[in-house]
């Protein structure tokens, strides 16, 4: 039996290999080894593509298919095995006896299924141990590195090709994967995806301590719903954090969400106050919805870190203004207070408009050149010397009459900001409230789908900013 070191480093080969085995079937479909090699050539990825098995496929996607891992003719330094479980341990020993000594396991039907996966999952780590082979999985639909090409999805998503990016997301679900988010849409880029599957080896710590030292990850979005050691993961957490910003969500907070949890990877759910006290400690920022791990990192991966806790607001309805207050105090934010000469400035353009929320709406109608008042507005309270931030509240009219007025008002921003600006987009039209919120994107301010997102990532920011 071969006898191999851990890798120094167990997770570069995983998003930085020279070559990949992809092991499975190649018949055409929406899953399986045909995929992988489509999705690998479709991204650019430059490494060599070695396809396994040991039937009739002479050729997939003009590569030639090996019986084994062993008759690979180049190197390869990960594998990917979409095989039935009870075959796994075998391939594993091939892979081992080609040097081949990264697996990513997307096959399932381990200890998430019953006693028998479970007794099998113990039987296949005990093994990798023994041959000092690392894996990813099982039950994982996989990982991706925008930043060389390397997207081995087994599912097929239509898409290929990411936006090279900062933000980094990993997660105890394949659901971060991307046949099953559109990253296309996120309006940021992204660095590297990972699916822990069942954790059977290498998991959240691993992950993290990789990403610690990647230059090409700014921001860290995590997903968990357990933890395998809580010792380790406090102190990675804590070191980490302290360097990049690290946003984690954990579900299974109640007794019926930790069951599903067993079911879905067969792991124990960590108690929720041990969690809540690991972010209390360190400067990990705790998400509360699935959907923040995708929407969160958009500030941070565009804005700066506010200075203080002072927000300024610029809105079209006071129901908003009402609404973001009681969000900001639940994240120690609190209304700026505009200084004497912005509030004289402001009440001289139209009366009211001298306080926060800086409320727009009953000024628009006596408005002419609504573009240049409006640019106005937006400088005038985030060049303010009392506000730290700014919550900006726009109304997109279904005709979109005032789509260039936010425009320059947003350009002019950029060339002046200094400062974190959030955006909520509303308006009677789903498809011009888009439209809005693209052109905004695109000149790199965050957009977020509810005003109280808005406020939470301007809290997490102070949060991060500050401290803890």
């Amino acid at each position: 039996m071969l006898q191999n070191k851990p890798q120094e480093n167990a997770l570069a080969p995983f998003f930085e290999p020279e070559g990949l085995a992809v092991i499975g079937s190649f018949k055409e479909g929406v899953f399986g080894g045909y995929v992988v090699v489509k999705s690998l050539l479709e991204a650019g990825y430059k490494g060599n593509i070695y396809p396994v098995n040991p039937g009739n496929y002479k050729e997939v996607l003009g590569l030639k298919v090996y019986p084994s891992p062993r008759d690979i003719p180049g190197k390869a330094d990960l594998a990917l095995l979409m095989i039935n479980a009870r075959h796994v341990p075998g391939v594993i020993k091939r892979c081992a006896e080609a040097h081949i000594m990264s697996i990513v396991l997307v096959a399932d039907g381990f200890a998430e299924r019953d006693a028998e996966g479970a007794a099998l999952q113990d039987e296949v780590i005990r093994l990798a141990r023994s041959l000092g082979v690392r894996i990813i999985g099982p039950n994982t639909a996989g990982i991706a590195n925008a930043m060389n090409g390397f997207n081995p999805c087994p599912y097929d998503a239509g898409y290929y090709q990411f936006k090279k990016g900062t933000v980094s997301i990993c997660s105890q679900t394949g659901m971060i994967n991307p046949q099953a988010y559109a990253y296309g849409d996120l309006g940021y880029g992204i660095s590297k995806i990972c699916d822990f599957g069942n954790k059977c080896d290498l998991d959240e710590c691993d992950f993290l301590e990789y990403l610690e030292n990647d230059t090409d990850t700014e921001i860290i979005s995590v997903y968990v719903e357990s933890v395998k050691d809580g010792k380790r993961f406090l102190e990675v957490c804590r070191r980490v954090a302290s360097k990049k910003p690290v946003l984690l969500l954990k579900l299974g907070t109640t007794e019926a969400g930790a069951r599903a949890s067993a079911s879905h990877t067969g792991s124990l759910a960590i108690d929720d106050k041990i969690f809540d006290a690991v972010c209390r400690q360190t400067k990990v920022l705790r998400l509360d919805q699935f959907a923040e791990m995708f929407e969160m990192p958009r500030f941070f991966a565009s804005q700066p870190l506010p200075r203080g806790n002072r927000f300024g607001m610029v809105t079209y309805t006071g129901a908003v203004g009402v609404a973001a207050l009681d969000e900001g105090a639940r994240h120690g934010l609190v209304r700026a207070r505009l200084s004497n000469d912005t509030s004289r400035m402001l009440e001289d353009m139209f009366p009211g408009l001298g306080h926060v929320p800086v409320d727009i709406g009953p000024m628009i109608p006596s408005v002419k050149d609504f573009s240049s008042v409006y640019t106005k507005i937006l400088i005038a309270v985030m060049e303010d010397e009392n506000v730290d931030s700014l919550f900006n509240v726009v109304w997109a009219d279904g005709k979109g009459n005032n789509t260039k007025a936010y425009v320059e008002g947003y350009e002019a921003l950029k060339e002046t900001a200094r400062k974190p600006v959030v955006t909520w987009v509303y308006g009677p039209s789903i498809n011009m409230t888009r439209d809005v919120s693209k052109r905004l994107e695109s000149l790199g301010f965050p957009v977020f789908t509810e005003p109280e997102r808005c406020i939470k990532a301007l809290g997490l920011a102070y949060r991060y900013a500050s401290g803890g």
